[in-house]
């Protein structure tokens, strides 16, 4: 396991010094999903809640987040993303709602905090814009799935 890069010799926090690394065409692909009672998927399918379209507010909220990032997480370095994609996929047999984000840009560091940041944000959007019919949604299983660029390439988990 390498050591944890933002910290020093000292082990004081720092922003990691990205100057020489070559900009590449970065990728990162974050899933994470939302479940809830079976009246709520079905409010959310159905177009009906109170506050307006959940889903397209959810998309919204999540690609502002990841335009946000390095202003939520102290040491991320703020990057010119060019792509951020939200969707979202209903499983009703679940009783959830799936997000996947894809985030994109050039440079000489990685986005997958950006696309992490994205599908929180836009989970969080549904919770609070189902909340009022259910307080029991969970959210969960948020990771990324699948980073391409830089040193160590294409991966996926």
């Amino acid at each position: 396991m390498s050591s944890l890069t933002h910290f020093d010799a000292q082990g004081q926090a720092h922003m990691v010094d990205v100057a020489a690394k070559p900009a590449t065409h970065r990728i990162a692909v974050a899933e994470g999903r939302i479940t809830m009672q079976p009246a709520t998927l079905a409010i959310i399918q159905g177009g009906t809640a109170k506050k307006g379209d959940v889903l397209g507010i959810a998309r919204i909220a999540g690609i502002m987040a990841a335009k946000k990032t390095s202003d939520l997480i102290p040491l991320c370095h703020p990057l010119a993303l060019t792509r951020v994609a939200v969707e979202f996929e209903l499983l009703p047999d679940a009783s959830a709602v799936l997000c996947i984000a894809t985030v994109e840009t050039v440079g000489p560091t990685g986005v997958e905090m950006e696309a992490l940041t994205a599908v929180q944000v836009a989970l969080l959007t549904i919770y609070d814009m189902c909340k009022a019919v259910d307080k029991g949604m969970v959210m969960g299983g948020v990771r990324v799935v699948e980073k391409r660029g830089g040193r160590s390439g294409h991966s996926y988990s």
